[in-house]
């Protein structure tokens, strides 16, 4: 999976390959125009990360990471490529990421195809001076790796895949040097949020749980925590959890909760569930003889994502994500409540 991962990493060290910056996209215009740099320290899950100088080569992997850098104001000289929501025409990007892209400039963005691994010759071969995956669930081995390279910052002390909207662009801007930055990003994206959600007043202070049920085992269900992104969103835009769920929900720092058919009357507090699936999956979820007799399954008050499709992959909260499904993702929500009507 790393492709001898300590011996590119070292060499990289070692050595400069500049005859690789053009391929990796070039120097970053935007990553240096942002005046004197302090030092930052990050603390994450694997300890802390020191940057000593202000990025300007800036490598994001895992899902979502470059969406926040772009909505800084900076274009990552490398990052992954979308793993949901695309397909082969998007040459690995969602939508809002490709319009960014197009408003800060980069014609020709260098995505990695590290769908089955983070490519280290690809990352080393960028010549990062920062790598940034806040939201992912890197191990220790990658980050010890990748650290031979660049300073990296992974995910946060919570846990993998744990951290809301607001946190993930306050991190990410703290080492890029760009705290102002992030703190305007995050009033400009809450005023939007804020401003939509008004326009669903059906959907203020209901109870709604984001449930990912399988077809071909229901005896569990797989839910999203108001720790993870698109729990967070949720909370955002004036709904929250049933207290049911925060009863069950006793490590606050996990992303996700398996609740079994023991547990479904916790759906029964909740107006509306909201989750990944296609028709065949939510048919069999209202035919069950428990879950279909939960109050949101049996009333219809489904706000169904599907299995793909940039709607669903924008359930991963980012300010770009948000400004370009925002509509949509609250009708739908809206859609589902009137079921209780």
């Amino acid at each position: 999976m790393f492709k001898n991962t300590l011996r590119y990493a070292a060499l990289l060290c070692a050595a400069a390959l500049s005859f690789l910056f053009v391929a990796c996209g070039g120097d970053n215009p935007d990553a240096g125009d942002q005046g004197d740099f302090t030092p930052v320290t990050i603390q994450h899950a694997f300890g802390e990360t020191v940057i000593d100088k202000k990025p300007e080569r800036v490598v994001t992997l895992y899902f979502g990471n470059q969406d926040i850098v772009l909505a800084l104001g900076v274009v990552p000289v490398g990052f992954s490529m979308a793993n949901f929501g695309i397909t082969e025409v998007d040459k690995g990007m969602l939508p809002w990421t490709r319009q960014r892209l197009a408003e800060l400039g980069e014609k020709n963005p260098n995505v990695f195809n590290d769908l089955a691994g983070t490519d280290m010759e690809a990352v080393a071969a960028c010549e990062p001076d920062l790598i940034l995956a806040p939201y992912s669930a890197m191990p220790q081995e990658e980050y010890d790796t990748l650290s031979l390279i660049c300073p990296v910052v992974p995910y946060p002390e919570g846990g993998a895949w744990a951290i809301q909207w607001k946190e993930w662009i306050r991190v990410t801007a703290k080492a890029l040097g760009m705290a102002e930055k992030g703190e305007s990003v995050i009033a400009e994206t809450d005023a939007l949020i804020q401003a939509k959600g008004a326009e669903h007043p059906e959907i203020a202070g209901k109870k709604i749980v984001w449930a990912n049920f399988r077809a071909n085992n229901l005896s569990t269900v797989g839910t999203y925590t108001p720790s993870d992104t698109r729990g967070t969103f949720l909370l955002t835009l004036g709904m929250d959890y049933p207290q049911g769920y925060y009863d069950l929900w006793t490590d606050r720092t996990k992303y996700n909760l398996s609740l079994s058919s023991e547990h479904a009357d916790v759906m029964n507090g909740a107006d509306a569930v909201i989750g990944y699936g296609d028709d065949a999956t939510w048919d069999a979820v209202k035919a069950h003889a428990v879950w279909g007799q939960t109050n949101p399954i049996k009333n219809g008050a489904i706000a169904a994502m599907g299995n793909g499709g940039y709607l669903a992959a924008s359930g991963t909260a980012t300010p770009l994500s948000i400004e370009y499904t925002i509509d949509a993702y609250l009708n739908l929500i809206g859609d589902a409540l009137a079921h209780n009507a």
